[in-house]
């Protein structure tokens, strides 16, 4: 009896197949450090440009403030209200018109609240300078805010004579650039307490390594460091306090 045998045939690599596979292995490699090197020069490049654009968004808030202080003789009160007291617009709203942002301010309804329907298309608007190009989140929200105090450049309710800021505008608090976590709607008549500038620290979740840019009332920008002393924040936010810094 004749038997037929059918041998199974293994298939091994050969040194050739195992060759391309490591050569393989090592362009993907090469092409990954390739990319890595080529995009950290970027993103050192891109990290000091966001914060300059921070910076010149301040500047461009600041000049808009002034000039509506030019205008009506006194900073913006920090929100409008109705007759019965409820917040209605934020600062920030009251100076679209120094912003060229003439076409949107018309568009909204100052007599009604920033979230009522009538505002809803407004409130969509992304206005760029007031989103800081690092900050994360909608794109029509922001950290820019005022620190509201009854001894603050931005009251309340009720607008601020340059002539109650008595100390030393170099160094009174105008407009600070907050933490991720308090970033609000750009209409929204939320800004930012004492307490939220002071609790400030190197764990909080800031647009910027290591801290915040912030815009005086003599029109400069500076960049404060998220380790900053309390008691020359506090003197920074007080418009009469009269305090002695010390050097920082």
């Amino acid at each position: 009896m004749t038997t037929n045998f059918h041998a199974k045939t293994v298939m091994r690599p050969s040194n050739r197949q195992c060759g391309f596979g490591i050569s393989g292995l090592l362009w993907v490699i090469a092409i990954f450090g390739l990319l890595v090197a080529l995009w950290l020069p970027v993103r050192r490049s891109v990290i000091p440009a966001h914060r300059s654009q921070c910076k010149n968004n301040l500047k461009q808030i600041w000049i808009a403030l002034s000039n509506y202080e030019s205008v009506y003789h006194a900073l913006p009160p920090a929100y409008t209200v109705d007759a019965d007291g409820n917040p209605l617009h934020s600062w920030r709203t009251l100076i679209l018109p120094y912003l060229e942002q003439k076409e949107l301010y018309a568009k909204i309804d100052l007599t009604k609240a920033w979230d009522h329907p009538v505002n809803a298309e407004a409130l969509k608007s992304n206005v760029l300078t007031y989103r800081c190009p690092s900050a994360d989140g909608p794109a029509n929200y922001t950290n820019y805010m005022a620190v509201v105090t009854s001894n603050s450049c931005f009251h309340p309710t009720e607008p601020r004579p340059l002539s109650e800021i008595t100390d030393n505008q170099m160094e009174t608090l105008l407009v600070i650039e907050m933490s991720s976590d308090h970033a609000v709607p750009w209409m929204a008549p939320r800004d930012a307490d004492e307490a939220m500038f002071l609790a400030i620290n190197p764990t909080s979740r800031l647009n910027h390594t290591g801290g915040m840019q912030a815009a005086f009332v003599d029109g400069t920008v500076r960049f404060l460091i998220d380790t900053l002393q309390t008691d020359i924040r506090r003197a920074f936010v007080t418009i009469a306090g009269n305090e002695q810094l010390p050097d920082y």
